[in-house]
Order: C-alpha cells, then sequence, then structure tokens
C-alpha cells in the first residue's frame, strides 16, 4: 500500500513524457499535454490515479513557485520603464475584456461572479509560451516582440492585483441590510496592501540584501532559502488575507532588485516546471466530462472572442498611437489566447469559495482552445498577416507617425553596393564593418528603435519592411551589385526574393541561414550565395587554431 502512491506517480512522469514528446511534435506547449493526461488518467478517465492529496500539494507549491518565479523577473527598473505603448496596449487591452467579457458571459447564463472570475481570466496571455514562440522564431527583440514583453509584464502586475483584490472578498463584511460592505472592504484592501508595501520595502532596503549576500556563498543554500523564502511569504500572505499567490509574487518581487536574481532564476525554472506539472495533472483530474460537455458551446463563443478580440483591441490601440498595421498585428496576435495564470486564478476562486467547479471547466476549455490555435497563429504570422493586410488598413493610421519618425527622407538619393536586410547581431555587425572598410553598404531594417540606434553610430539605414514590393522601389537597387539578407525566415527571404525580382533587381542576392534545411530550401529558390553561421564560424574558428598551432592554415581553408 505504501508504495501505490510512488507508483502512480512514476506512471504520470512517464505518461506526461510521452504526451508532452507527441505535442512539442505537434508544435503545441506541453501544459496541454499535461491537462489531458491529468483527465485521462484521472477520475473522468481511467481512474489509475488515486493519490490526490499528494499531487494537491505539489500543485500548491508549484503554483507559489510560479508566482515567486514571475516576481522575481519583475526588477524595479523594469517596472519603471514600461514604455508608454505597451501601458496603454496592456491597459486598454484588460480594460475591453473584462467589461465586454462579462456582459457576454451574463448573456451566456453565468451568475455575476462567475462572469466576474472568468472574465478577468480572459485577460491573461501566457508570458511563457509567448517569450518563447517569439525567442524560437528570433523576434524577441523586433520592435512587436519588445512591445509584446512590455504588455505582458502589465498583465502579470493585474493578475496579482486581482488575486489580492478578489482574496479580500473572503470573508467579506456585512452591513446592518446583510449586503456586503464595499466600502469597508475596499478600505480593508488598501491598509493591508499599504501595511505589506511598507513592510517589504523595509526589507528590501536593510535586511534581504544582507541576507541574500550570506547565503548567495553556496549555491545550494541560495536555492533552499529562495524556496523558503517564497513558501514562507506565501503562508503568511493568506494568513493576512491575501492569497498564497500574492505572498509568493512579493517574495519573487523582494529578490528582484539584488545581484543573485538571474542565479536563482535560472536554478528555479527546472524546478518550476517540474511542480507545474503536477498543477496542470490535478486540473485535469479534478475536471470531469460531463461539467467539459456542458461548458463546449460557451468556451466556443468565449475562445472567439478571445481570437479575434483581444487582437483587434491591441492593433486599434496601436494603430491610433501611430503604428503600422503589420506591427499591431504581429503585436496583437500574442493576446491571442489565455495563460496558466488564468486557470490559476480561477482555481483560487474555488479555493475561496467564490465559484464552482464549472467555472473552472469553462475557463480550462478556453485555454486548451485559444493556446492550441493562438499557437499556430504567431508561428505563421506573416503569412497569416499576407492573407489578411488588405481587410487591416482601418487599424493604421494615414500617417503612422512613429515608424516614419525614423525613416529616412525617400526622395534622397542613396548610393550602395551593397545592401543588408536585418539589423541583428549577425547583420548588424557585417553592416558595421562593411562600412569600415569604406564599402558604400546600406541597412534595411522594420524596427524603428534599431535604425535609430545604427543612425546614431553613423552607419546609412532605412526603416522599411524587406517584403514589400513598394518600398523596395524606394531602394537604389539599380547600383547595388549584392543584397546580404540576415533575416531569419525561409518565408520572409522568399518574398524578398520576389519582391527584388519584381523591381527588376539584377544583381547577386545572398542569405545567412542557421541549418543545412534552410540552405538547401533557399538555394533550390534561386538564392545566389548561402552563408551558414555556425558552419563558417567553424571554419573561421579551426583556422585560428590552427595557426596557432602550427602557423600555417589548414588544408582546404579558404576554399
Amino acid at each position: 500500500m505504501h508504495e501505490a502512491p510512488f507508483s502512480e506517480f512514476a506512471l504520470l512522469l512517464m505518461a506526461a513524457a510521452f504526451a508532452g514528446a507527441l505535442f512539442v511534435r505537434l508544435k503545441q506547449p506541453v501544459l496541454i499535454a499535461y491537462i489531458v493526461i491529468g483527465i485521462a488518467l484521472g477520475p473522468a478517465g481511467f481512474g489509475l490515479v488515486k493519490a490526490h492529496e499528494q499531487i494537491e500539494l505539489l500543485a500548491q507549491i508549484g503554483v507559489t513557485v510560479l508566482l515567486f518565479v514571475v516576481g522575481l523577473k519583475l526588477d524595479i527598473t523594469h517596472v519603471r520603464h514600461i514604455g508608454p505603448v505597451a501601458l496603454a496596449t496592456g491597459l486598454g487591452q484588460l480594460t475591453f475584456t473584462i467589461i465586454f467579457g462579462f456582459i457576454l458571459i451574463l448573456l451566456l447564463g453565468k451568475t455575476p461572479i462567475e462572469a466576474l472570475y472568468v472574465a478577468v481570466a480572459l485577460t491573461f496571455s501566457s508570458t511563457i509560451i509567448i517569450v518563447k514562440l517569439l525567442s524560437d522564431k528570433r523576434e524577441l527583440d523586433s520592435l512587436h516582440g519588445r512591445i509584446a514583453v512590455g504588455f505582458l509584464i502589465v498583465q502579470d502586475l493585474a493578475v496579482v492585483l486581482a488575486m489580492m483584490a478578489m482574496s479580500a472578498l473572503k470573508t467579506p463584511e456585512l452591513d446592518a441590510t446583510g449586503e456586503v460592505a464595499w466600502m469597508s472592504v475596499a478600505l480593508s484592501l488598501v491598509g493591508r496592501v499599504v501595511a505589506a508595501a511598507a513592510l517589504l520595502a523595509v526589507a528590501m532596503r536593510y535586511i534581504i540584501p544582507r541576507v541574500v549576500a550570506s547565503m548567495a556563498k553556496s549555491q545550494e543554500l541560495l536555492l533552499i532559502f529562495a524556496l523558503a523564502w517564497g513558501v514562507a511569504l506565501a503562508a503568511l500572505g493568506e494568513w493576512a488575507g491575501f492569497s498564497k499567490e500574492a505572498g509568493a509574487f512579493m517574495a519573487g518581487f523582494s529578490l528582484a532588485s539584488t545581484p543573485f536574481r538571474e542565479a536563482i532564476n535560472a536554478r528555479l525554472t527546472g524546478i518550476r516546471d517540474f511542480l507545474l506539472l503536477f498543477f496542470f495533472i490535478d486540473l485535469g483530474a479534478k475536471l470531469e466530462m460531463s461539467t467539459l460537455g456542458a461548458e463546449l458551446w460557451p468556451a466556443a463563443v468565449l475562445s472567439l472572442f478571445v481570437l479575434i478580440g483581444n487582437p483587434l483591441i491591441v492593433m486599434a490601440i496601436m494603430g491610433y498611437m501611430g503604428y503600422r498595421r503589420r506591427t499591431g498585428f504581429l503585436a496583437g496576435l500574442t493576446v491571442a489566447q489565455i495563460s496558466e495564470f488564468s486557470i490559476v486564478f480561477v482555481a483560487m476562486g474555488i479555493t475561496l469559495g467564490h465559484v464552482g467547479v464549472t467555472a473552472l471547466g469553462l475557463t480550462t476549455l478556453v485555454g486548451l482552445i485559444t493556446i492550441t490555435l493562438s499557437t499556430y497563429m504567431i508561428l505563421y504570422s506573416h503569412s497569416l498577416y499576407d492573407r489578411l493586410a488588405p481587410w487591416l488598413k482601418w487599424f493604421e493610421r494615414r500617417t503612422p507617425y512613429r515608424e516614419l519618425a525614423v525613416e529616412d527622407d525617400a526622395d534622397r538619393k542613396i548610393e550602395a553596393d551593397i545592401l543588408v536586410f536585418g539589423m541583428g547581431r549577425y547583420g548588424g555587425r557585417l553592416l558595421q564593418r562593411l562600412h569600415a572598410q569604406g564599402v558604400a553598404a546600406l541597412g534595411v531594417d522594420f524596427d524603428p528603435e534599431a535604425v535609430r540606434d545604427w543612425h546614431h553610430k553613423g552607419v546609412p539605414m532605412r526603416f522599411g519592411d524587406a517584403e514589400d514590393p513598394d518600398f523596395l522601389e524606394s531602394l537604389p537597387l539599380k547600383d547595388a551589385r549584392w543584397v546580404v539578407s540576415t533575416l531569419p525566415q525561409i518565408d520572409s527571404n522568399r518574398a524578398l526574393l520576389h519582391a527584388l525580382r519584381a523591381n527588376g533587381y539584377k544583381g547577386q542576392v545572398a542569405v545567412a541561414v542557421r541549418d543545412e534545411y534552410q540552405a538547401k530550401v533557399l538555394a533550390e529558390a534561386g538564392i545566389d550565395r548561402i552563408f551558414n553561421l555556425f558552419d563558417d564560424a567553424a571554419e573561421q574558428a579551426t583556422r585560428k587554431v590552427c595557426e596557432a598551432l602550427t602557423g600555417r592554415q589548414p588544408e582546404g581553408a579558404g576554399q
């Protein structure tokens, strides 16, 4: 009997590993696989797992670590530098989704408190998933990537405030008529928040830096302290009338300004992912098929609301603030989903006694649908934009001044022998070295901040979309002998090649690739020269090492 929980955990881990591998091949986040495993092996499925108390405890610790890591990443200096666009977009999307989502959920027959919980849950997008997708596409440092990360920070702050606000209603005060004394509740919440902030500020200023510095003498001890601090403040937060989640977030936030933040985060990330496995398995195990079946129609309606409504409001706000429709569209796709925080938030509502399991089932279904579909939408965002661009003109000002502000005068003639598209790490260094050698080279990038930075360095730059044939007409293609693309996507390079040919470009085209598959596909498309970044770097390193050892180049070098 004593070995049963251990055997069940072994079964869960093996099933989660194989299911996760399948979902990764489908280009889906593994958290969906974990929920499916929870449903399949729980009471609603085969009923093979019965160690519910142990799994639930690990799930609670997993949520605590998740919120701790979120707080750990929110350095106060980063919060201060949230740009006005990210702030306006984040707050606008939150307001739109909560108001219209609340009305829509009421129309679907839910109670006001259920509608409030689910509407708030619909506002949050998964930072973990979006950052990974943008990183895989090498778009994290792009204009829309930076804006998206900015309003994801706004959402992370909002989810903690929402948890604090809802936890204040755990035991609401009643007036003489038996109604909730909202003024007393609000004053109590404000008082507790102010008191907690004051105590935390004192601790961050005088106590925490010294304690963490002492613990950091041992990496193992630093990890144990971080976990102990997070769990302790989570328990303290619950005792103070907030929630475990809010307390864990504040624990992480209190360590975010220390020089040991990155070391703690690196060690906790794996633990967070492992423990969250049990949260999602526990979630799936608590869901009943009858409950899910009853919520299919509301889930479909709310999923369409998230998949379409959230991106549209982001596009509208960014268009109003002077960004092009393409930037707004690519940034807007990142909010076409709900996140693990949405599920955590509604699960907290069940713990507080505010909502039932039906609200959690509805939120989980919306999460499964929106995460699955939005993942593919983000992965194929550029192709999707090409198809929808003619219908998105309403989301762009006649003069998108924020992006036009960094463009060169289109009428000014610039002579260039080489055009370099894409000012990432490789493209930027290539352009800078060509310029230093006296070569007439011109850089092109779609990120206005990158263009502005290179302008300040005295390097000729143009702002524009490499895939837009109309923009290419403004470039000195007639005199250019070479076009070098460092764009990371195969589709982007194909579109650039097509646009160059449409504009009558007769020179050579070279593309920097990162693997043999890209090299093969682009060579078949008609690219004249392929630069394989890793192969070229390895060849250069080999040459330098051999020269240092033998004083001569290796055989075949430079061929």
